[in-house]
């Protein structure tokens, strides 16, 4: 079985009003470093997990899970942990240039995830 890491809790949770649950992704090569806090979207032809792009056409322009754990994807895809619901801090989160997470808080919270800009 893989090892999937570990999950640490920080700013990254702006509160415990929605429950907080996980699932095991496939995060994509090729894009460096990604941080807990990426809003990510799945690539509808293979299942894995990209950083959220608006302008993309390959499904993952919609978000539908937060990271939970810092992965290097530059040998390879590999497996992680991601946030499937949950309350979030909004500066925690982020998502491919030239988005916002905003633009994604409808496709966000029709899967349980919210986040707060008030905190």
């Amino acid at each position: 079985m893989p090892d999937f890491g570990s999950i640490k809790f920080g700013t990254l949770f702006a509160g415990t009003e929605i429950p907080v649950l996980t699932t095991s992704v496939t995060v994509a090569a090729g894009q460096g470093v990604l941080k807990a806090g990426a809003v990510l979207g799945k690539v509808t032809a293979d299942g894995t997990y990209k950083l959220v792009d608006k302008a993309a056409t390959d499904g993952s322009q919609v978000a539908s899970v937060v990271l939970a754990e810092e992965v290097d994807t530059t040998g390879g895809a590999v497996p992680a942990v991601a946030y499937t619901s949950g309350l979030f801090t909004y500066d925690a989160l982020y998502v491919a240039a030239g988005d916002t997470v905003a633009d994604h808080q409808d496709e966000l919270r029709s899967g349980n995830i919210y986040y707060k800009t008030d905190y």
